[in-house]
């Protein structure tokens, strides 16, 4: 699955990991995230994140 950056701090979103502190469970896609999520380093929103190229 592909996995996203924030442009703001740089953290990586995994969707293979999910976002525990966020509330969301591991294998859930940066597409299917709820408009609401915000980046858990810095509340950046959706819109702040890119696809990450290794």
């Amino acid at each position: 699955m592909q996995q996203y950056e924030c442009q703001v701090c740089g953290y990586i979103y995994n969707p293979e990991l999910g976002d525990e502190r966020g509330g969301v469970e591991p294998g859930v896609p940066f597409e299917a995230l709820p408009s609401t999520w915000v980046c858990p380093w810095c509340d950046a929103i959706l819109d702040c994140f890119r696809p990450y190229e290794e």
